[in-house]
């Protein structure tokens, strides 16, 4: 697919036809071209290529006020399994729902996506703040848990927390907690209105960083450095390692003395790290069953479980994978149940996967709940009428109907 990445962006009617082999960081160069005052709304990893991103429900730091990739996509073009290239009339309503956060390569393969632009300010603002146990930061996590969900929808503020070495305690471990923060907007507004929501974070302006949108996309994609945008179309990820993703779903804060002993346990581990990704704003206002992707109303946070290695072997593989299950389970009472739900786009074996056999429907549904919940039998009937003989299909594909196994 990486053949296939050509772009067409037409300011007049804000929007955007993009190939699926494209990635993201061409995507948002190729519209600051044309425009200083638009963007999309999608991941900030430049290299993610656009078409498994935008089929799976890909999210960015501007979810909060323009909602997930998925709801901005206004046509596309797929091939179906018997050859034909359909746009969104010929292929109907329902196949453009699945194929907007139900994964595209369950029902044949999505060629283009035309894409709504949004509007950006001409200025936007940046922090990256960091604090460890020893200087509070329990009491900002847990502040942090009631603000980044309900503060200002132009206001994104993601939270990492992660095991590192403490400075003031010589060989002990601590854990260090990392804000990393897009406000559509100027420094001095962003700095008074976390002053008075979450005073804990003790931002200042000089913690701060106004520039143009471009260039937040690439300081976000770039570890927190300022590039020049042409660093967006390199294709080329900056490092490659091992690495597994999980993720889970808050609906409720967890408590002060919990975040104590969930420090507790991740110093114990060692490695694996949680990333709280906050909901709200828009997130809130678009229905459950308007794409496939359900996590909407009522979610607080989107956790990613992270952990990254660089030894090679069996043995290496297994002592992480063991870190991270076992944090994933430590968190159950936390998090979202019956079922437990996950995300799409951090493809999670763990949670199921299906065979081609009798019994297709009946795996697929273990996990099929956990990403689409209720979307997830309609998805279903859609694959069953598009691809009733399972031609397009993976561990974790839609399955067709049971009896048209």
């Amino acid at each position: 697919m990486f053949n296939l990445r050509m772009i067409h962006v037409n300011i007049q009617d804000e929007s955007a036809w993009v190939q699926a082999g494209a990635t993201l960081g061409e995507l948002y160069y190729r519209i600051w071209e044309s425009s200083k005052v638009y963007g999309f709304p999608a991941g900030i990893c430049a290299t993610v290529g656009v078409g498994g991103h935008l089929s799976c429900g890909g999210y960015g730091n501007m979810l909060r006020k323009y909602g997930l990739s998925v709801d901005n996509i206004l046509d596309a073009r797929i091939v179906d399994v018997n050859g034909k290239i359909l746009d969104r009339d010929s292929m109907g309503e329902d196949l453009f729902w699945a194929i907007r956060g139900g994964g595209g390569a369950s029902f044949g393969v999505v060629l283009a996506y035309k894409v709504r632009l949004v509007p950006v300010p001409e200025t936007v603002t940046v922090f990256h703040v960091e604090k460890t146990i020893e200087e509070n930061m329990t009491d900002l996590v847990y502040k942090w848990q009631l603000v980044a969900p309900s503060t200002d929808e132009n206001l994104f503020m993601r939270l990492a927390v992660q095991p590192t070495t403490s400075s003031s305690r010589i060989g002990r471990k601590t854990i260090r907690a990392s804000i990393t923060a897009l406000f559509l907007g100027g420094a001095e507004k962003l700095v008074s209105l976390l002053g008075k929501e979450l005073p804990e974070l003790g931002l200042k302006k000089e913690n701060c960083i106004e520039m143009s949108w471009i260039e937040s996309a690439v300081w976000w994609g770039n570890f927190y450095k300022q590039a020049s945008p042409s660093i967006l179309l390199d294709r080329v990820p900056g490092s490659m390692n091992f690495l597994k993703r999980k993720s889970d779903y808050l609906e409720k804060p967890i408590p002060k003395a919990n975040l104590e002993r969930l420090w507790k346990k991740m110093i114990a581990l060692g490695k694996p790290e949680l990333v709280f990704n906050p909901y709200g704003g828009r997130m809130n206002e678009i229905a459950t069953s308007e794409t496939p992707f359900p996590h909407r109303t009522g979610n607080l946070f989107k956790i990613q479980h992270s952990i990254s290695w660089t030894e090679e072997g069996p043995e290496a593989e297994k002592n992480y994978l063991s870190q991270i299950r076992r944090l994933y389970s430590y968190m159950t009472p936390y998090v979202s149940s019956n079922p437990r739900r996950s995300f799409l786009c951090y493809r999670d074996l763990d949670v199921g996967v299906t065979s081609k056999g009798k019994n297709s429907y009946s795996e697929g549904k273990v996990y099929g709940i956990k990403y689409f919940g209720g979307n997830f039998d309609r998805l279903v009937k859609v694959k069953t009428m598009v691809d009733p003989m399972n031609f397009f299909r993976n561990e974790q594909s839609i399955p067709v109907k049971p009896w048209e196994s």
